[in-house]
C-alpha cells in the first residue's frame, strides 16, 4: 500500500478541523465572551499503530478504513466540564460534516479512570479524485482530564499496555482526584472566567 497516498486525505481532514475549531475559539474571544475551547491539536495515526491496531482487532488491511475510525483525530482542550458539553451542541449543529457515534467516557469513565468525550465523524474532503469520506475522531476533555489521559497513555506504552498493579491504582486514583479537582473550579468557574474577560479587556486597551 502506498501509504502517503492513503493517509493525505486523513491530513488533510485533521488540519482543516484544525483550522475550523480554531475558528470557533477566535470568535468566542471577538465577542469578548469565555472561549470553551483552551486549545487544539490534532494527529494522524502512525502507520504502526494502524497495523498494530488492525492485528488486534483480528482484521486485515483491505478494511482499514471501516475498522479503524481514529485515524485522523482531533483533540479539542476545555478549562471546565460545561465547556466540553457547550462543544459538543456547536458540532451537533454544523453542517459540513455528519457525527456517526457519540461516546460519553465522562458520565461513564473506562474501568482505568479514563474521561473524555469522543465523537466519530464522517467528514468529506476534496480530492483530485473528487469528495471522499473520511472518519475521524474528535475527543474533547478538560486541562484535567487531558494531564491525566497523557501520562497514562506513556505508562501504557512503557508498559506495553500491561500497567503494573500498583501503578494502576495509583493512576484510578489520580483520575478521581483530577476530576475532583474539575468540579471544585466549575464552583468557582464564574469568578475565574469574570477574570480573565478584565484581564482581557486590560489587555487588548494598551
Amino acid at each position: 500500500m502506498n501509504w502517503e497516498a492513503f493517509l493525505a486525505p486523513y491530513v488533510q481532514v485533521v488540519e482543516e478541523l484544525k483550522v475550523k475549531l480554531k475558528g470557533m475559539r477566535a470568535q468566542f474571544e471577538f465577542e469578548s465572551r469565555h472561549s470553551p475551547i483552551e486549545f487544539i491539536t490534532g494527529r494522524v495515526k502512525p502507520v504502526p499503530s494502524i497495523l498494530e491496531k488492525l492485528h488486534r482487532k483480528e482484521t486485515d488491511l483491505p478494511r482499514v478504513e471501516d475498522e479503524i475510525q481514529d485515524i485522523a483525530g482531533v483533540r479539542v482542550v476545555c478549562q471546565f466540564v460545561d465547556d466540553i458539553y457547550t462543544i459538543i451542541d456547536m458540532l451537533r449543529s454544523r453542517n459540513d460534516f455528519s457525527i456517526i457515534e457519540e461516546k460519553d467516557y465522562i458520565s461513564s469513565k473506562k474501568d482505568s479512570g479514563y474521561r473524555s468525550y469522543h465523537m466519530i465523524i464522517r467528514y468529506p474532503v476534496e480530492t483530485i479524485h473528487g469528495e471522499k469520506m473520511v472518519m475521524a475522531e474528535i475527543q474533547i476533555r478538560t486541562l484535567a482530564m487531558n494531564f491525566w489521559a497523557t501520562n497514562e497513555h506513556s505508562l501504557n506504552y512503557k508498559y506495553d499496555g500491561q500497567i503494573p498493579a500498583e501503578i494502576k491504582a495509583r493512576l484510578q486514583g489520580a483520575a478521581e482526584a483530577a476530576f475532583k479537582l474539575d468540579e471544585e473550579m466549575a464552583k468557582i468557574k464564574d469568578e475565574v472566567q469574570e477574570a480573565q474577560r478584565i484581564f482581557h479587556k486590560n489587555k487588548s486597551s494598551r
